[in-house]
């Protein structure tokens, strides 16, 4: 007598499923990589079914008879996960109400169901159980003819999807309100609605030996680089992980520069964002699960801008944009700056404000960098619990606490007045460009630690070192400092202003190398 025996294995790409014989056992020869195929009797692939899925009890298995032809069917499905209503109406109702022709061929059964019976607006077939088992896991109802060795996968997903909401992170005043949700399909239809174009391409794939996620590479032909595409898909085909929970988690699987506190590619959970970005020839990576979508290639200059700037007037756009690249400076040299003057260069300061700030810090016992660092880590402290505490306690909390503690701090002659004001400036500053945080909190520190030991020599140094940097990284080719060095007028016209519609002719150059006009002129030439 022969057993067969079958145990699952989770590889790259699917499951594969190993078949023993009893005698095999014994002899522990092992037959790898034979994938299971469907048998026609409909009891044999039940139990294939509960062998494979077994100790799970959200396996839902149903048999039933065609009306006439005495045909036994079974669909199974996971509870939650598919819409009942659409199973009972479109799938189990009409195959055992409806009449089908007693005299046709066995073969063509399915076809005849296809046909005329099922109301099923997708429908595969297949009998490779790598197929069947990541299809019916994902939602979809798995239909099964006693008979026949192939199965039909019916979609009738159907699990729960939050409502369609702006995103909290990322508010604006005048603009579009809806934002990503953790659905897949819902995600693809909110950029769908913004760009109804032929041209608009998604390319699904699954990632995670375990968890099977469902990602979706989206790019409008014509304008996108094929070379980037290439490298994209390259790099998203060599993932070998167990799972991917978050976008975060193929972000850092693909980024140029891991070890740089740069990011060569950006976010949102905006759609009126990636499809601004899908316009300019960028790449977007949805994924299923998580409402935050992935853009490439990302560059410096989009630390700085905002969705808000394109809904504004370009001179109040341009404004608030300066504003950005100001706070940029301010948070990363303003602690290493005042260090340094305090420090070695006393001379460089007005006499009335040395006077002030020396009178300030009389009985404080720590040099001026050990105050800032202190002072530096008590505000990340603060910042941290806040966005960590309940949200009606979080903000009074962070207040109270950054004003307590410094009230406190100076009289306490732990550190000087000064001291509070440059660190609260510096934490101000950098929320006007919260995506760079982490970046910002690095920079700051060593410019801080450079400033501390040599002065505005060691700050100089430090700047030389973030522009040497900035300028060797690539974001998938494309150089991270692109337009911020040119000189050329189309070239410009978004990076430190936002220049107005009617001037930005072009998209960016070495992105969008395929279709570079966005906009021709009035009399019919494109703008060179």
């Amino acid at each position: 007598m022969v057993i067969l025996i079958i145990t699952k294995k989770l590889v790259k790409g699917g499951i594969m499923y190993r078949i023993f014989k009893d005698n095999d056992l014994s002899k522990n020869n092992i037959q790898s990589n034979k994938k299971v195929k469907l048998k026609k009797s409909l009891k044999e692939n039940r139990k294939l079914f509960e062998d494979i899925l077994r100790n799970d009890d959200t396996i839902i298995f149903r048999e039933f008879e065609m009306n006439n032809l005495n045909v036994k069917c079974m669909i199974i499905l996971v509870d939650g996960m598919v819409n009942s209503e659409t199973i009972n109406e479109n799938v189990i109702k009409p195959i055992m109400s409806k009449e089908i022709n007693k005299n046709i061929p066995e073969n063509k059964i399915v076809d005849e169901l296809l046909d005329k019976v099922l109301t099923i607006d997708e429908i595969k077939r297949t009998s490779d159980m790598d197929v069947i088992i990541g299809s019916l896991l994902y939602g979809n109802t798995i239909l099964i003819l006693d008979g026949i060795d192939e199965a039909m996968l019916l979609s009738t997903k159907g699990w729960s999807v939050r409502a369609i909401s702006e995103p909290s992170s990322e508010r604006i005043v005048k603009g579009p309100r809806d934002g990503f949700s953790e659905s897949l399909i819902v995600n693809l239809s909110l950029i769908r609605r913004r760009i109804s174009n032929a041209n608009l391409k998604f390319k699904h794939k699954e990632i995670g030996t375990k968890t099977k996620t469902q990602i979706s590479i989206s790019y409008i032909e014509g304008l996108a680089n094929e070379k980037i595409l290439t490298e994209l898909e390259n790099r998203i085909d060599k993932i070998d992980i167990d799972g991917i929970l978050s976008s975060n988690y193929i972000q850092e699987l693909i980024t140029d520069s891991p070890f740089s506190p740069f990011e060569t590619i950006g976010y949102t959970e905006r759609p009126d964002v990636v499809a601004g970005r899908l316009l300019e020839g960028r790449f977007a990576i949805i994924v299923d699960g998580t409402p935050v979508v992935l853009t490439l290639p990302f560059i410096f200059m989009e630390y700085f801008q905002s969705n808000q700037d394109y809904y504004n007037h370009y001179i109040f756009a341009s404004i608030n944009r300066i504003l950005r690249y100001l706070a940029f400076i301010l948070s990363t040299s303003t602690p290493a700056i005042f260090v340094a003057l305090i420090t070695f260069h006393q001379e460089m300061i007005p006499t009335p404000l040395l006077l002030s700030i020396t009178a300030a810090r009389e009985g404080v016992p720590f040099p001026t960098i050990i105050e800032a660092i202190g002072m530096m880590v008590v505000f990340e402290l603060l910042r941290e619990g806040g966005i960590r505490l309940p949200e009606p306690v979080g903000a009074t909390v962070s207040i109270v606490g950054a004003l307590v503690l410094g009230q406190a701090a100076v009289e306490a002659k732990f550190v000087s007045a000064p001291i509070v004001i440059v660190v609260a400036l510096t934490g101000i500053s950098s929320f006007l460009i919260y995506p760079m945080k982490g970046a910002i909190i690095v920079i700051r520190i060593i410019f801080l630690l450079l400033s501390g030991f040599l002065g505005l020599y060691g700050y100089i140094f430090g700047i030389i070192g973030l522009f040497i940097h900035l300028m060797s990284m690539r974001a998938f080719g494309i150089p991270y400092m692109l337009n911020l060095t040119s000189l050329k007028g189309q070239e410009v016209k978004d990076t430190v202003i936002r220049a107005p519609w009617w001037y930005m002719k072009d998209r960016p150059n070495l992105i969008a190398d395929k279709d570079p006009v966005r906009k021709s002129d009035a009399s019919g030439k494109d703008s060179k």
